[in-house]
């Protein structure tokens, strides 16, 4: 699975000088079931109806700090918009 996001202001300083830039992260089809049972979802459900319905809007956030807490194996991208870079898996 591969979730794209883009992260604006102050906080980006550490890797952007310009206040914005986009990453994305994926997620291997393997450890889907696992995320699906981490959001509390069926095992029989698609996982994309689920980030839709319940994991969108602000609640991504929430998202983010699922993924980072939970011990799947999450590998993490940036790309700043006047530069390419990549960083680790998380």
């Amino acid at each position: 699975m591969h979730i794209d996001g883009q992260d604006l202001g102050p906080s980006t300083a550490p890797v952007s000088d310009d206040g914005e830039y986009e990453y994305y992260q994926t997620v291997a089809a393997a450890d889907i079931p696992a995320l699906l049972h981490l959001l509390g979802a069926d095992a029989s459900e698609d996982i994309v109806d689920v980030l839709e319905r319940h994991w969108s809007g602000r609640a991504s956030y929430d998202l983010e700090d699922k993924l980072q807490e939970s011990g799947i194996p999450v590998a993490f991208f940036f790309v700043e918009l006047i530069g390419s870079h990549t960083g680790g898996s998380t």
